[in-house]
């Protein structure tokens, strides 16, 4: 008979050693053994392959969580986020079995003890398990729930380098728009989103010529849909180049998240109430929860584009738990395209 190896006792994860001033960098972190636990009734032992390094991070370490549906992260705290990896162990009454592909929301570490009940079997709907680390159900939330792409449409996508953006201008795509806009801070982030993703053509913010300006000669007859995950002077020159009745849904607010000299939790930024008056603007906040149908709906939709290769899940997997504080420095510093993993 096979002999069953023996449970580990012990879990490497990543810690918050201390609270930075400004952003956090590796020196903030500290990779540690903990105790392990053996799973208990309605409870599985997970190995985990690939945790998602993502920017609400930023806003947990600053402490600045109101209206946010995830605790603060303090001194000492294990930190957390999604996660695929192979049930290992299960104790009496779950319903999954060792072997099992799971998500989950205790990522960062290399072995979690999970209830099942926050563990979703993976399946086949994506022909791989990674792709469940995908962000894609923000922007496929966004596009089909609140701003509503038609067909012909002009779309702007702030942050289309990112875990959101590599995803949202393909979407776009794929749901009949005619002329899609990206930005990104890097030239050489733009030639690959045009190249790669299908962007017809992608502005630089933070170059010689202003944001506005861009804009206008990209969209002069201005845009239809906005989907933003910076906010700041790119928001505000959307509403500059709205057409009438044009749609905004805002995923993110990177500009002030990201910033040093916040706390990651507010992003002011000074846009013209007037305009979204007499252009009848709809300017709305994208949240999954709101919106519990769209996972299952995306699950389906992004596994059949991924098999038909209609679109792709851009991404860069980081080998080892030790290099994931690291890991969110390059995130935080722009250094990826699409989304970061970490492979445990």
């Amino acid at each position: 008979m096979p002999v069953t190896p023996p449970l580990p006792r012990t879990a490497r994860e990543v810690r918050l050693a201390s609270v930075p001033s400004g952003l956090p960098a590796p020196e903030n972190f500290a990779v540690v053994e903990a105790p392990l636990a053996a799973p208990g009734a309605g409870q599985v032992l997970i190995r985990n392959r690939y945790f998602l390094v993502f920017p609400g991070l930023r806003t947990l370490i600053g402490g600045e969580v109101e209206g946010v549906p995830l605790p603060a992260l303090s001194s000492g705290d294990a930190l957390f986020g999604p996660a695929v990896g192979e049930v290992v162990a299960a104790g009496g009454g779950s319903p999954l079995r060792p072997g099992d592909t799971v998500t989950h929301l205790q990522g960062w570490r290399d072995h979690a003890v999970v209830d099942a009940a926050h563990c979703t079997p993976v399946g086949d709907t994506l022909p791989d398990p990674v792709a469940h680390l995908a962000q894609g159900s923000s922007a496929y939330g966004a596009l089909t729930r609140l701003a509503r792409v038609r067909t012909g449409d002009t779309v702007l996508v702030t942050g289309a380098a990112g875990a959101v953006g590599t995803l949202a201008g393909p979407i776009a795509r794929l749901l009949g728009a005619g002329w899609v806009i990206g930005t990104t801070r890097s030239p050489d982030k733009a030639g690959r989103l045009t190249a790669e993703l299908g962007y017809d053509t992608v502005l630089l913010p933070g170059s010689r010529v202003s944001f506005a300006a861009q804009l206008a000669e990209a969209a002069p007859e201005g845009i239809d849909v906005l989907l933003d995950t910076v906010g700041g002077e790119q928001l505000a020159a959307a509403v500059g180049a709205a057409r009438q009745g044009a749609r905004f849904a805002l995923v993110g607010a990177l500009d002030g998240q990201l910033s040093a000299r916040r706390a990651g939790g507010s992003a002011p930024v000074e846009i013209d109430s007037f305009r979204i008056v007499v252009k009848g603007l709809s300017l709305r906040g994208y949240s999954g929860t709101d919106h519990p149908d769209v996972e299952e709906e995306w699950n389906g939709r992004f596994g059949a584009w991924l098999r038909s290769g209609e679109i792709t899940f851009p991404h860069t997997r980081i080998p080892g738990i030790d290099r994931a504080p690291q890991a969110l420095q390059e995130l935080i510093e722009g250094r990826h395209f699409g989304a970061v993993l970490v492979e445990v």
